[in-house]
């Protein structure tokens, strides 16, 4: 492989597995913020073991996703130093801000709230998962805006040798954006309601007891992924209005046009057999326990459909870096090597893989845990008799 495939080839591998933590986040927040909520209005254990438990799951994951955020945002600089000066004023501006609001606002109110037990009035506390789902939520669409941006560099012309900005509200608008981002938001939202329905079904098939707090967390998770996939299907399709002309259909793409559509086919198919089997059930799935080993195998499927989306939009853009402004080639930083590449495509992969594994390891123990232990309490609260459910 020659430098350019490769420097390709580390940013799709990073970008994928950074964006398992990411969907995941999205659709976990607005999840244990609603039942956060339930839980201060109706005061049952139930709701209240219901936040703790996949509040920590989604704590874990947030912690680890940051990490790996902090590792995509070095390619940039060691690999496509072409892109940062030709378009970096516009480029950089969403993702500055999505800095700001995830690094600042987003982890400040998520450490009050993983603090606040037992010391914040329960409207406040309350209060703060939900301004951490609107900020994760605000963090997402800076980051769809910069990546919308490329697909259609909008609100931008050309200065001598770079780009400048000079309608930020057709950059906020851009036709690739209005769509992608609910497409986005319903894809987590899939995933973080699949994590509960595999994670409950694993334990309603071991039979560990918490059947009342399993039954109702399947539930709530395959409603909430019924309306996931409701979102990501719809608003996927719609973004077929606002696709540039000649998208999957360059000379450099014509190759790959039928198996990107075999991608997206495929993802459908595989977001409506969950639907299918799910949604009919959805009173029976608890108390049939052949179902259960089945509802296990397909908590994978909104992570691999999210990533062959996530290909999908950005392979079938090439070779533009920037539409019809930057080739991928000129966004590369002049001067690398095949051997640069790769050693930094190893340790980027090798960073990042091994913190999916630790995520994968930590929240698969907190699932087999159970729930009468909660790790997100206050310091010296025992547990309520009334978490063993």
């Amino acid at each position: 492989m020659d430098v350019l495939d490769l420097a390709r080839l580390q940013f799709a591998v990073t970008g994928s597995l950074h964006f398992l933590f990411v969907v995941l986040t999205l659709g976990l927040a607005p999840l244990v913020a609603i039942m956060h909520t339930q839980w201060a209005l109706s005061g049952k254990p139930l709701r209240e073991g219901m936040t703790r438990f996949w509040g920590q799951i989604y704590v874990i994951n947030y912690a680890l996703g940051i990490v790996t955020g902090l590792v995509m945002e070095f390619q940039f600089g060691l690999s496509w130093s072409g892109l940062s000066h030709y378009a970096g004023d516009v480029f950089g501006a969403p993702l500055a801000m999505e800095t700001l609001v995830a690094f600042f606002l987003e982890s400040t109110f998520l450490g009050l709230w993983i603090f606040g037990w037992g010391r914040l009035p329960k409207a406040l506390h309350v209060a703060c998962i939900w301004i951490v789902t609107l900020t994760a939520y605000a963090s997402a669409f800076f980051i769809m805006a910069a990546n919308s941006f490329l697909q259609n560099p909008a609100g931008a012309v050309a200065r001598g040798d770079h780009l400048e900005l000079v309608d930020a509200g057709a950059l906020f608008t851009n036709k690739t954006l209005v769509f992608a981002f609910p497409h986005v938001v319903g894809a987590g939202l899939f995933t973080g309601a699949m994590v509960l329905v595999g994670a409950s079904a694993y334990n309603l098939r071991r039979r560990t007891g918490q059947v009342q707090f399993f039954t109702k967390s399947l539930r709530t998770g395959v409603l909430f992924a019924t309306l996931g996939i409701f979102l990501t299907v719809g608003f996927g399709y719609a973004q077929f209005g606002g696709l540039q002309d000649g998208k999957f259909k360059d000379a450099s793409a014509a190759a790959a046009g039928a198996p990107l559509a075999s991608m997206m086919l495929i993802g459908d198919l595989l977001m409506f057999v969950v639907l299918f089997l799910m949604l009919p059930l959805i009173y029976f799935l608890p108390r049939w326990r052949w179902t259960h080993p089945l509802l296990v195998a397909m908590t994978p499927v909104p992570f691999v459909v999210a990533i062959l989306g996530w290909l999908a939009r950005e392979i079938g853009r090439q070779p533009w870096m920037i539409w019809e402004k930057l080739t991928v080639a000129d966004a590369m930083t002049p001067g690398l090597t095949p051997g640069m590449i790769t050693f930094s495509l190893v340790g980027f992969a090798g960073v990042l893989g091994l913190l999916a594994l630790v995520d994968y390891v930590l929240i698969a123990r907190v699932v087999r845990r159970g729930p009468p232990d909660p790790a997100l309490r206050a310091a010296g609260e025992q547990r309520s008799p009334a978490l063993s459910y």
